[in-house]
């Protein structure tokens, strides 16, 4: 194990409940329904993808690039009220104790990215942001860990990713990476069997559980 890959929403900052409430308000403001769609289905996809498929379902007069523009708008003007995920801080700096590159891997945007790092002074602890926008395709597909990996200068297989959605893992996995799947109570009913070890929490992560998935 050289390197550790976290996504962001969920994983480092715990911020569905901000997403849900802000995909609602403005899904509803431009016409859309949002009893009719499972906000879980997109979790871990970019936001092009998302309002993409919101937009032809709901015959959104908007373009995608203006609704993204909005959520990200008021994203950023909401992140006071996101707090960290518990002891992720502490873990990040357990990991870099051991020598261990430490990376981040979210669909979210840049300028959501930008703001997370520097609300909470990311830099300390990670050496390798990826955004979604910085790929062309969302999780599932292996990308944005493949880039994050190659940027750290790391092979896929001395990696491992700590996911909190099913996109996310699976996307893991087909980087040929290890991943934790971590269970965050405000991610939802997410699938996480494909995962190679299942935590809900921090405190229950230990650096030799890690490095035996390697073994």
């Amino acid at each position: 194990m050289k390197g550790v890959i976290f996504d962001m929403d969920g994983v480092i900052i715990d911020s569905e409940p901000i997403h849900i409430k802000l995909e609602r308000e403005l899904l509803e403001e431009c016409g859309g329904d949002y009893s009719k769609i499972t906000h879980a289905d997109f979790m871990g996809t970019t936001d092009a993808e998302m309002w993409g498929t919101f937009k032809e379902q709901f015959k959104i007069e908007l373009s995608v690039g203006e609704l993204i523009n909005i959520k990200r708008g008021r994203f950023i003007e909401n992140l006071g009220q996101i707090p960290l995920v518990d002891n992720v801080l502490a873990f990040m700096a357990s990991l870099q104790s051991i020598g261990c590159k430490l990376g981040l891997a979210s669909s979210n945007n840049e300028s959501a990215v930008e703001a997370v790092k520097n609300k909470f002074g990311l830099e300390k602890y990670i050496d390798v942001f990826i955004n979604g926008e910085a790929v062309t395709k969302g999780k599932p597909h292996p990308e944005i860990f493949l880039t994050a990996a190659k940027q750290m200068g790391l092979k896929p297989e001395d990696c491992l990713v700590i996911e909190d959605t099913k996109n996310g893992v699976l996307a893991a996995k087909a980087a040929g990476m290890k991943c934790v799947g971590f269970q965050n109570k405000n991610s939802g009913e997410q699938d996480l069997s494909e995962a190679d070890l299942i935590v809900s929490s921090y405190k229950e992560l230990t650096i030799e559980e890690l490095k035996d998935l390697f073994k």
